[in-house]
């Protein structure tokens, strides 16, 4: 990367070295007769080339980085002036103060010109190089979230089986395959940005047939799918957090009767999730919101930033997630 940067930086100068060449020998062009020889003429041109260069150099690599960014600005302006003033001293004094003066107005123009295209180039440089630390900084925390869902996941799911295995329930070995089905899909998807949206309704579908067995008949379990899936596309295990959450503080909190009910529709491309679910009249002094739903509405804002609308309703006997995600296909 080093090497590539300070080649990069040797292609930028000695281009700008031979533009400069090339605009000076142009901008004397019409008095090229009051010259002896071609070669003093273009030895001229490459002259004020040089000093030009020189300044403009001194400039970038010593003045800027040391004293203007260190936000030396009066030092900066004074040794900016005198290196300016030095070249013009160095070219013209055997022709008297007005040339000097000449040059060093010239030198202030072509001077600040060139420092116009650096503080361009630079800022372009750090704008890249900021995008580039954000994307890494949201994959990473991307990656971070999309594993804590994981052990999040199978810790709910083991204990469905547990409570199974202490009813001694016939259907523990059916649900421990079940689980198996769901833990390789969750694997697998854990892996793609993306998965098809068919494809994570039918997850969380499996996964609701799983949690009917342990409830057996306390709680109505109804999940209902709309509209034309398409081939829309979503991101892997982002809406099982809000079923689970009915589960657990709903059904599995409380041995009355409840009920949970699950939509999830297309319209157009807006996908529209909604998860309702019964609160039992005694509500554990536990928080309502646990890990699970802190990691989807982070990975929510992250995801899908300024096209989804989550809304929560938390009454009395009941909770509600409304949830709007823009899909694409």
């Amino acid at each position: 990367m080093f090497k590539r940067s300070l080649k990069n930086t040797v292609l930028i100068n000695v281009g700008a070295f031979l533009l400069v060449t090339l605009l000076e020998i142009l901008s004397i062009w019409t008095v090229k007769d009051k010259f002896d020889t071609d070669l003093s003429f273009y030895l001229h041109g490459i002259n004020y080339a040089t000093i030009i260069m020189v300044i403009i150099w001194v400039n970038h690599f010593v003045l800027i980085p040391y004293f203007l960014d260190k936000r030396h600005y009066s030092v900066y302006g004074l040794l900016l002036i005198g290196s300016i003033f030095l070249g013009s001293y160095v070219k013209g004094y055997e022709k008297g103060w007005e040339v000097v003066s000449k040059f060093f107005f010239f030198l202030i123009y072509t001077t600040g010109t060139g420092m116009a295209a650096f503080l361009l180039r630079r800022n372009i440089i750090t704008k890249r190089e900021t995008d580039e630390r954000e994307k890494l900084h949201r994959e990473i925390e991307l990656n971070y979230l999309k594993e804590q869902v994981n052990p999040h996941f199978l810790f709910n799911s083991l204990n469905s089986i547990y409570s199974l295995s202490r009813q001694e329930s016939p259907e523990t070995p059916m649900v421990v395959m079940q689980l198996s089905e769901l833990m390789r899909y969750q694997l697998e998807s854990a892996k793609k940005d993306t998965v098809l949206l068919k494809e994570e309704l039918e997850f969380i579908e499996n996964y609701l047939l799983l949690e009917e067995k342990r409830l057996s008949n306390r709680c109505a379990i109804e999940f209902v799918i709309g509209g034309d899936l398409l081939d829309y596309a979503i991101a892997p295990m982002l809406l099982i957090p809000f079923v689970e959450n009915a589960i657990k503080h709903g059904a599995q909190s409380t041995n009355e009767q409840s009920a949970i009910d699950i939509s999830a529709s297309m319209k157009k491309n807006k996908l529209q999730f909604s998860v309702y679910n019964s609160k039992p009249r005694i509500v554990s002094e536990s928080k309502r919101a646990g890990m699970g739903l802190e990691n989807v509405e982070r990975r929510l804002n992250l995801l899908y930033p300024n096209s989804h609308v989550l809304e929560i309703q938390d009454s009395e006997k009941a909770y509600l997630v409304n949830l709007t995600i823009t899909l694409k296909a």
